[in-house]
């Protein structure tokens, strides 16, 4: 039985008596000091992980100033703060043993929007694609672009002064920001344009301004002299560019852009903003070494273009490998005879179309010469100037950052010299250098990035749960300091510092380092403003964070090998945050959308279960051994006791299972993270596996056992469905069910029955010796339809519809008879039962295989659940039948079937109806596992004559039977207001097509409409 894992990382008792001065001061936000809480946010996307005291939601800039207020008074002295939005930092500039502060959460508003003047005001935790989509329509942009921009927060870009593609003409963050409002240490606030108020007397923010602005004039020839002349100047306190080298003016605003939180608190910002192009157009080189492509960047820069993008072929590969690449592979195709190793990716932009068509031009004719004459080792090029399919290209590169985090084998790619920055004439040797310092090492890596502006991200492969390769990336860190120096160049050129903090002396030269130091003492000294980062209170004996500290490496090897394999799903998320995506139609993650609660992530979950798993095998358990006797052995009348014990006992005992237990009911097992996180953190598989084993110990809630039951019971209620609705249809009774089994809104049986639509066709019954004894020619014109439970039993019109569909396409259907799919007893965590389940129903279809006979299911998640959840739980002893969605079964066989060419004169005669357009909206499970899913439903549709459009819709918000739980339905209504109930409002429901049985009983339940399956509306085109 699984034991109680009862100890947890204690809170400070002075950061408690903090936190409740603070609620009762008049705080407003939300105060979180629950162990899973805090582990949500002691990682980021670095390597590094520490575990803070708490975390705080503030709601309002005055909710950040309490915090400033109460912290000055003497008794708070040690409590420190470190700011946090998207998570998204790779040097863990976020990460403190303080509090952290998440401006993410509340402090996400667009303030105002001054489209004549062209600037924006907003606050800190807007995301930056959300601005984006905010301002489009008036024809701007917020330009700095980052690869996590749909989920980085704007006040995360000015902390860390964040820049990406087309800096050359458009610059970093800094260079975008007119003002900001800025809480400092003791509570005070600054809005650095002077517009709305000075600096209050006496403050902190008063003196940071004087002293600031003194070291700027005065150690002015010294600053110049030190700060690089490249694109991305610097990361850290810019005093560089805070003296406006034409009016003299000093600007406080640049000093506190890129400074990590360590000088005060970003609360709100006065962003420009920059018109959108009127013509774009991507030119894509393909070279046959990356060596090639690196060197022949510069002849791209001078030819004016915007930007220039590099990959490596490691990148390329890890991208063909995973589901971005099927929306890229026509605009990157592989080169005859030739094998593609680098690619750059060149942008024209300009507001002028004919002078982007000219450059363009003059480029590809260049391009044309050396590819003849063989030159700079170009072996073809491919140019896009549409705006999606730009927009595909850069979502692949977007997703490289993860992509490369998903190599196989213990060893990762991580960030430590990710972002180094060299003047772009160097670039190629400097990588030539870079590379042999890792080969030399026999490491391997991938690299990508910004080469127009000097900056390569370069993420060498080590097993960090390795003492040696810690120790190893520690050398590495240093030697490249070396290189980049050598280079005249810069470590941290647009990823910040963080941890690397401790290079920031080395690299000023101890004059000017003090002088960094008086300044940060200025700002912050008692060095409670994210301590450790960029440099210390100048006399103070404060130390800063080192490339040494604690990373997640020191606690993943603490669990035992043979636990982090067989978890992998779970142990090798990397934190690259793409599950906190803001847009609303992405599948994933939508427990994190609707609660904006890291803990309910797949990031989050990931994290809570390594943990658990560390905690259990400090504890000296065998995971893996416990896990088989829970598969294999029934419960005894002693765990039962034992169970029934834990469920009376106090319900203030702690168990960190609890926690855990927790985020895992949150989560609608929708399976997109399988596919859409880049790591294929697959939280449905090992939630299943955590279930199983945490109810070993504690008892099941009722209504677990009726849905395992389910499948069970089905046929037992379809014997009298008029009986069994009329029962379920009474009020007390779902009153009843609500409150004793926590069950809400119960589907109706369908009456007549499936069996009764059936005899309505006089279909041919399965019998197996009889389809043996046909010849194969004539086995082929038959069709096995495969029943689920759900929509056999709750929604038989669809699968009378598609037997109706299948003889009007000249086949002969079959009703294979109903066999339990398992698919509830999985997300529910029933292993035992699931495995059995799907060892029956696997050996029979089999069987049914033997008879080389197409079989096909009309419901996606079910279908997809023989070709994952039954391989993970079975193996090689799974079987090699195939069961395949209605559309898999269409796509290959239209040419056996009528096309728009041949259709009838009464079909004809429907005249506009049949021009009218039908609107697919996806099963979430469906299209993130079968990505071609919608395209290939539209190529379907347009055989027939018909036209089908796909609606970009996220989770409905049912996911089998979630949204029927009483604990879960005000989540399942808020995941469906996302992008279900904007979408539909829009659109002519009776021409919308759900393809999931789930989706279509949230539709109905909301909409009270009958939603029908894309089968259903062929049927009528037919």
């Amino acid at each position: 039985m699984l034991p109680r894992l009862h100890l947890q990382s204690d809170v400070d008792p002075v950061v408690l008596t903090f936190l409740h001065e603070l609620k009762t001061a008049g705080f407003t936000g939300d105060i979180e000091t629950q162990y899973a809480s805090r582990l949500a946010v002691s990682t980021d996307n670095s390597v590094y992980q520490q575990l803070p005291q708490a975390v705080v939601h503030p709601k309002t800039s005055h909710d950040v100033s309490l915090i400033g207020q109460l912290s000055i008074r003497p008794e708070f002295e040690r409590v420190t703060f470190s700011p946090r939005g998207g998570g998204t930092g790779t040097n863990g500039q976020a990460l403190t043993k303080g509090i952290v502060v998440d401006l993410s959460r509340h402090m996400n508003q667009i303030l105002e929007i001054n489209s004549e003047q062209g600037w924006v005001r907003v606050q800190a935790g807007v995301i930056k694609d959300q601005l984006n989509d905010a301002v489009r329509p008036y024809g701007y942009f917020f330009s700095p672009d980052l690869s996590t921009s749909n989920r980085a927060t704007l006040g995360g870009m000015i902390n860390t002064d964040a820049s990406g593609q087309g800096s050359l003409k458009y610059g970093k963050t800094s260079d975008h920001v007119l003002s900001l409002q800025a809480v400092f240490a003791d509570g005070s606030i600054l809005e650095t344009d002077g517009s709305r108020g000075n600096p209050q007397a006496n403050s902190y923010a008063e003196k940071a301004m004087q002293v600031t602005e003194a070291v700027c004039r005065d150690q002015r020839e010294q600053i110049v002299a030190k700060f690089p002349p490249l694109n991305r100047f610097l990361t850290g306190y810019d005093l560089k560019n805070a003296l406006d080298e034409h009016t003299d003016e000093f600007n406080i605003t640049r000093v506190l852009c890129g400074a990590e939180g360590s000088l005060a608190f970003i609360t709100e910002a006065k962003l420009n903003l920059t018109p959108i192009p009127k013509a774009r157009t991507l030119v894509n080189i393909k070279y046959d070494s990356f060596d090639s492509a690196l060197r022949n960047a510069p002849l791209m820069i001078e030819a004016n273009a915007l930007s220039v993008e590099t990959l490596d072929s490691n990148v390329l590969n890890l991208a063909k490998q995973d589901i971005v690449w099927h929306s890229v592979s026509d605009l990157l195709t592989d080169v005859p005879g030739k094998e593609l190793l680098g690619i750059n990716m060149v942008e024209y932009a300009d507001q002028d179309p004919e002078q982007v068509k000219q450059l363009v031009t003059q480029l590809t004719q260049r391009l044309d010469v050396m590819i003849s004459q063989q030159q700079a080792g170009i072996i073809g090029y491919q140019v896009c100037d549409d705006l999606t399919s730009i927009n595909r290209i850069y979502t692949m590169r977007k997703k490289a950052v993860g992509l490369l985090g998903a190599a196989k084998g213990r060893a990762k790619p991580v960030p430590f010299t990710e972002d180094t920055c060299v003047p772009p004439e160097h670039l190629a040797d400097f990588i030539s250098e870079f590379r042999a310092l890792l080969d030399e090492k026999g490491l391997s890596y991938g690299m990508f990035g910004h080469v127009d502006a000097g900056v390569l991200h370069v993420r060498p492969a080590l097993d960090l749960c390795d003492p040696k390769q810690e120790l190893m990336m520690h050398e590495i860190s240093d030697q490249v300091v070396k290189l980049v120096a050598k280079y005249g160049g810069l470590m941290w050129g647009e990823h910040g510092k963080g941890y690397r903090s401790e290079y920031g002396p080395e690299f000023f030269g101890a004059e000017l380092f003090t002088e960094l130091r008086r300044v940060k003492a200025a700002f912050d000294p008692h060095n409670k403003m994210n301590p450790g980062k960029i440099c210390t209170p100048l006399n103070s004996s404060f130390e800063l964070v080192k490339v040494s500290d604690t990373k997640r490496g020191y606690f993943d090897r603490q669990i035992d090998v043979k636990v982090r394999d067989s978890f992998k799903q779970a142990m090798e998320c990397n934190g690259n945050g793409l599950c906190f995506n803001y847009d609303t139609s992405s599948p994933m993650c939508p427990s994190m959308k609707v609660t904006a609660d890291r803990r309910h992530s797949p990031k989050g979950r990931a994290g809570l279960v390594r943990e658990w798993l560390r905690q259990l095998t400090e504890q000296g358990i065998d995971i893996l051994d416990l896990e088989q006797q829970a598969l294999q052995k029934t419960a005894s009348v002693k765990s039962l006791l034992d169970r029934v014990r834990q469920r009376i006992r106090p319900s203030h005992e702690y168990d960190f299972s609890h926690e855990v237990y927790e985020a895992m009911n949150g989560c609608l097992a929708c399976k997109a993270c399988a596919s859409q996180c880049p790591i294929k953190v697959d939280v449905p598989s090992f939630r299943s596996r955590f279930l199983n084993l945490y109810h070993t110990r504690y008892p099941r809630p009722v209504k677990d056992y009726l849905v395992a039951n389910i499948e069970t019971m089905l046929p037992l209620m379809a014997k009298a469905p008029q009986v069994v609705n009329a029962v379920i249809g009474q009020p007390w009774i779902e009153r009843l069910t609500a409150a004793t089994v926590g069950y809400v809104d119960t589907p109706r049986l369908s009456i007549p029955t499936l069996a009764a639509r059936a005899r309505r066709h006089n279909i041919v019954p399965f019998d197996r010796q009889q389809l043996m004894a046909l010849s194969q020619q004539q086995r082929s014109e038959h069709v096995i339809i495969v029943q689920d439970p759900f929509t056999s039993y709750y929604d038989a019109q669809v699968v009378e519809d598609f037997i109706a569909l299948v003889i009007k396409l000249g086949k002969k259907p079959i009703l294979l008879p109903f066999k339990p799919n398992g698919k509830a007893q999985h997300i529910k965590g029933f292993l035992q039962r699931f495995k059995s389940t799907a060892t029956s129903t696997a050996g029979f279809l089999s069987q049914v295989a033997d008879l080389n006979i197409a079989m096909v299911g009309v419901d996606p998640a079910l279908v997809l659940c023989y070709r994952d959840e039954y391989v993970e739980i079975l193996g090689q002893q799974r079987g090699e039948f195939e069961v395949l969605t209605a559309h898999e079964w269409l796509l290959p066989r239209l040419a056996e079937m009528p096309s728009q060419a041949n259709v009838t004169q009464a079909n004809i005669d429907q005249g506009q109806a049949r021009q009218e357009p039908w609107y697919l909206l996806a099963h979430c499970t469906e299209k993130t596992k079968l990505p071609n899913a919608e395209k290939e439903w539209g190529q379907i549709f347009s055989h027939f004559g018909a036209k089908l459009q796909t609606v970009p819709v996220g989770c409905c918000g049912m996911a089998g039977t979630f949204g029927h739980e009483v604990d879960k339905l005000q989540m399942s209504k808020d995941i469906y207001a996302l992008s279900w109930q904007p979408s539909l409002e829009k659109l002519p429901k009776e021409r919308c097509l759900m393809t999931g049985y789930s989706c279509r009983s949230q539709v109905k339940r909301f909409e009270e409409i009958q939603p029908r399956h894309p089968i259903q509306a062929l049927l009528e085109v037919l």
